[in-house]
């Protein structure tokens, strides 16, 4: 068999495996995260938690399909596996990464403003209002 046949294949397992290990976990753990983003509204933040791990799995898997033919080197032996592995997975991995910091940055910034909103109100609700001094 071709070893670039070889690579490919098991490129396309390994990356679907991280894809998918990583889309449960942000999701298990996550969830937590955008309950409190969204105010406690959990029928809210499963549908938004499930809409986040649909568009990672799109983006992840047509990335990696995209990359399976990066370059035009045929692999020869043993080594050239490994190198072109270690490669294509480095930048998987690296693309996960980055999505995964992309979408904590997105909603710390929205968490952030429900704070901020939130400490905007007050405490109790005014039950009645003083007219300025005169002098004042």
């Amino acid at each position: 068999m071709d070893l670039t046949v070889v690579a490919y294949v098991i490129y396309l397992l390994a990356s679907i495996a991280l894809t998918v290990w990583v889309a449960r976990t942000l999701s298990h753990n996550g969830r937590i995260f955008l309950a409190d983003v969204l105010h406690g509204n959990e029928k809210l933040a499963d549908a938004v938690n499930h809409l986040l791990v649909v568009g990672f799995y799109l983006v992840n898997l047509g990335f990696v399909a995209l990359y399976l033919n990066g370059d035009d080197s045929e692999i020869t032996d043993t080594r050239g596996i490994f190198e072109a592995l270690s490669t294509k997975l480095g930048v998987v991995l690296l693309v996960l990464g980055v999505m995964h910091l992309g979408n904590v940055y997105v909603l710390n910034k929205i968490r952030r403003r429900g704070v901020m909103e939130r400490e905007q109100l007050p405490p109790v609700a005014p039950t009645d209002w003083v007219a300025p001094a005169a002098g004042a």
